[in-house]
């Protein structure tokens, strides 16, 4: 199924034909291309538009759009080589033991625009068919209209959204107080404020293993040693973990209790407070990446932990950006004592605040009787298309649906390979099929203990395109040898 726009077609058709003109050559007229293609000409527009972004066209208002000179941007060679030493070397008297490492492909993978026929089993946002983009449109449009909507907002963020954030945080107890909550740009841009705020550059931090790959991302960034504690099917092996801030001294746990990514568990409530007394045992932070918790398929969910937690060590992220829109980019950081401060201070510094159009949108948003009814609607499709792909890997690969935990929530798969398993190779087989997932080594702060690919269900058109995808993965092992019988 074409998950491309139109307009990434039409760009994609000309950027082929493109050798048939001489450079400066006029191209076909918009109208023309209107008709040809059966699109409008905004359509039309939008795809120009990215080819004279790429350098590959010029367009002139009025007059058309033309191949660009070879040579219209200056292609001098400059020698570079210099920036390889600038870039890794260190002051010698006052080196880092972690120099920062910034390697942000996993992140590209899971950030960028499947092409055309693509199967995204890698995907981390809804779909656009499960986004609420009607109640956006309308949101973004009522708050543009407000009086105040372009005067800059409080440093914290909206007090009307800070409250919001206060109460589905604290839950019905009140447990959080709007002065305990600072918004930010998403859940992303909160994890990176974290842990520049609580971790100085060169030290550990603890991190569940296998773990979101964005935080190991973030954190070798800058300039820390993620330190693994592994996970079973109750979550973080609460006994390592204090062994493991005794051995390294770490000051910060970073951990993912709800809707583990990639393994899906959520944490035994045995293990809650455990958690937060071995961090304050330790004089340490846990930083709670809450990010899944309006993705469940339903059920009763535990209450956060920041909301139970009687020492302020617990650092809490909240987000609207994966239930919503990737492009709704507006989350919340809570926390307790002095951490605020910091935390309030490293944000203006780095970004100064979030818009407020974006802050009104959210709040817009979350205030009408729209937003209940989407999160009880993307529930339900997500738990549809989790039994899909379950059921599609039980039809043809049951040795491999064997060994598949169902998880109650979120929107992946955490699939074991049998051992010696290439992921590389695998992962590169598929996406000839046309068939993209995530291979799971990004996952692991230190060696795998074993082969994984993990498979999302939120960025996919509907059950038929999930079973499809499985099948197409279906061959590509029984190709590769690591299954038995279709």
């Amino acid at each position: 199924m074409k998950r491309s726009s139109s307009s990434s077609t039409i760009a994609a058709t000309l950027r082929q034909e493109l050798e048939r003109y001489a450079p400066g050559e006029r191209l076909p007229s918009s109208r023309s291309l209107v008709e040809r293609f059966a699109v409008s000409p905004v359509t039309v527009s939008r795809a120009l538009a990215a080819l004279a972004a790429e350098g590959l066209v010029i367009t002139r208002p009025g007059a058309g759009a033309y191949r660009a000179h070879h040579g219209v941007v200056d292609t001098q060679a400059v020698d570079t080589s210099w920036q390889q030493i600038a870039l890794t070397a260190e002051d010698q008297q006052h080196a880092d033991p972690a120099p920062r490492i910034v390697d942000a492909a996993c992140v590209f993978a899971s950030l960028a625009v499947p092409p055309a026929g693509m199967i995204a089993f890698n995907g981390g946002y809804l779909h656009p068919s499960l986004q609420p983009q009607q109640a956006l449109s309308a949101a973004f449009a009522r708050a543009v209209r407000r009086p105040d909507a372009w005067e800059r907002p409080p440093l914290d963020g909206l007090a009307g959204l800070r409250s919001w954030f206060a109460r589905e945080v604290g839950g019905p107890g009140g447990g959080v107080i709007p002065s305990q909550v600072l918004v930010t740009g998403g859940g992303q841009a909160a994890l990176t404020t974290s842990l520049q705020a609580l971790a100085p550059p060169g030290s550990p931090v603890l991190v569940e293993s296998p773990t979101y790959p964005g935080l190991l991302a973030a954190a070798r960034a800058a300039g820390l040693r993620p330190v693994p504690v592994p996970v079973d099917d109750g979550g973080v092996r609460v006994d390592l973990l204090a062994d493991a801030f005794a051995t390294t001294g770490a000051r910060v746990f970073y951990c993912q209790p709800l809707f583990h990514n990639p393994t899906g568990v959520v944490l035994a409530p045995d293990r809650r407070r455990r958690v937060t007394e071995i961090a304050h045992a330790a004089g340490a932070f846990v930083v709670e990446d809450d990010f899944a918790r309006r993705l469940g398929h339903g059920g009763q969910l535990p209450p956060p932990l920041v909301a139970d937690d009687a020492y302020g060590a617990v650092v809490h992220i909240s987000s609207l950006t994966k239930p919503a829109s990737p492009n709704l980019r507006v989350g919340a950081l809570v926390a307790r004592g002095p951490v605020m401060e910091r935390l309030r201070a490293i944000q203006v510094v780095d970004s100064f605040f979030v818009p407020r159009p974006l802050q009104e949108a959210a709040l817009e948003l979350v205030g009408t009787p729209v937003w209940p009814r989407h999160l009880r609607t993307i529930a339900s499709a997500l738990e549809e298309r989790r039994e899909a792909m379950l059921a599609a890997l039980r039809r043809y690969l049951p040795d491999v649906a064997a060994t598949v935990r169902a998880p109650a929530g979120g929107y992946h798969l955490w699939l074991r390979l049998p051992d010696g398993a290439d992921e590389t190779a695998l992962t590169a087989a598929l996406l000839r099929a046309d068939v993209a997932v995530s291979p799971g080594r990004p996952y692991f702060a230190a060696e795998a203990p074993a082969p994984h690919i993990r498979l999302s269900f939120a960025d996919i058109a509907g059950t038929d395109e999930i079973t499809e995808g499985i099948h197409r993965i279906a061959t590509v092992f029984h190709t590769a040898g690591l299954a038995t019988a279709l």
